[in-house]
């Protein structure tokens, strides 16, 4: 008789955001008259920019004739939207070439899938709060020992505590890990390093031997010019970093799906072996690419004209997380993030647990955010409201939460 994978059976409950949905389900079914305004999950609500969708009508122009068809794309993806990614690292000041670019439908299948070309008794290490897939994923593949109730954590992960106490920033852990989970600007906390902060960090990953999963799929939310906007910004990442990055939350493709991981050749194991190849024959055999419509419109998205577009929708995601902080901030609120991130992370009153304060907002003034705990056990008290509703539901959200 055939037999589960029993690591799955280590996962705790549902994925988050299908349980926030399932209860948000159950209240709206029951109470049907409530104007629910979603500020949860982190998807955009603005249309893709005009330039992307000329270059989208453009591609599928090109999909009905012969001469311009394309079929399976190039394992890493198309040069032309690899050599645009990588022009636009190398005016960041980071060393990364074209072929060190692979390609994929989007940050969250890269996050997940990456622990793959590892060992299964890699030791990893997580900051708590912490993006859900990292966790879940590592559990599937068997690296997290047992759930441990009374701590809500698993016995063979390294936690590294994110607290008001060191400023939402993981400090090194005692105990050496050799694959490190980083996201800056953060999901859920909304924080930054500096790029010294994240130096150390490259420093500390180089001198025991440890990679980082550096995912920077925020970063076209940084204003201040100290926050680095990749980690091959810091010198020696190249032998000890792999960063994921998104186009979803800079140009609103959560519903088109594209993003890309930086392999870099220099990355090699304690035996010599090469990550860039070992991605590169996992990326081969199990996808078999974007398409070429998408890849198309991905590529105009680092055009002058697709510059100018994109940043006026991050100015405006940007301009709601300043109504989120702002407005909580004078109700009285503990809030932070929302600077360099469309995530502002609140203290909950009175000591309320995630969860309860989820179901405060839901049930009195139809708010919808998400529990704080749900991010690992040092986000309990803590809950986030994202940045990507419309300007006036936004407004309408916080009016609300400021009038309870």
């Amino acid at each position: 008789m055939f037999k589960a994978n029993q690591n799955y059976l280590r996962l705790q409950g549902s994925y988050l955001f299908s349980t926030i949905a399932k209860k948000v389900a159950a209240y709206t079914e029951a109470n049907p008259d409530a104007n629910i305004i979603r500020l949860g999950i982190g998807d955009v609500t603005q249309p893709l920019a005009p330039v992307i969708i000329d270059e989208l009508h453009k591609a599928v122009d090109e999909m009905g004739k012969k001469e311009t068809f394309h079929g399976y794309a190039p394992d890493l993806g198309y040069a032309f939207l690899r050599d645009a990614i990588a022009d636009e690292y190398k005016g960041r000041g980071c060393e990364i070439s074209a072929d060190e670019i692979f390609v994929s439908d989007g940050a969250k299948s890269d996050s997940g899938n990456i622990q793959e070309i590892f060992s299964e008794d890699a030791k990893v290490a997580v900051c708590d709060p912490v993006y859900p897939v990292y966790v879940d994923s590592n559990v599937m593949a068997g690296r997290s020992g047992e759930w441990i109730p009374s701590e809500q954590r698993y016995s063979n992960f390294i936690y590294m505590p994110c607290t008001e106490a060191n400023n939402f920033t993981p400090e090194f852990p005692k105990e050496n890990p050799d694959i490190i989970y980083l996201c800056y600007p953060n999901n859920p906390t909304g924080m930054t390093i500096s790029k010294d902060q994240l130096q150390e960090w490259v420093d500390y990953a180089n001198r025991i031997g440890a990679v980082i999963l550096y995912d920077a799929a925020y970063e076209a939310y940084i204003t201040e010019k100290d926050v680095p906007h990749s980690i091959y910004e810091c010198e020696g990442a190249r032998t000890c970093a792999i960063e994921i990055r998104s186009f979803s939350k800079n140009a609103g493709f959560t519903g088109v799906r594209l993003g890309f991981t930086v392999v870099p050749k220099d990355l090699r194991d304690a035996d010599g072996v090469s990550l860039h190849d070992l991605w590169a024959r996992r990326h081969g055999t199990k996808y078999n690419g974007a398409p070429y419509i998408i890849q198309k419109a991905g590529a105009v998205v680092f055009t002058p004209e697709g510059q100018k577009e994109i940043r006026a929708q991050v100015s405006y995601y940007q301009k709601n997380a300043r109504v989120i902080y702002d407005g909580l901030k004078d109700a009285g609120y503990t809030v932070y993030g929302g600077v360099n991130a469309p995530y502002i992370w609140l203290k909950t009153p009175d000591n309320m647990t995630s969860w309860d304060f989820f179901d405060h907002l839901l049930e009195d003034v139809h708010v919808v955010g998400t529990p704080g705990s749900g991010f690992g056990p040092s986000g309990e008290h803590f809950f986030r409201l994202t940045a990507f509703g419309t300007y006036e539901k936004t407004v309408e959200a916080i009016d609300r939460i400021k009038s309870m």
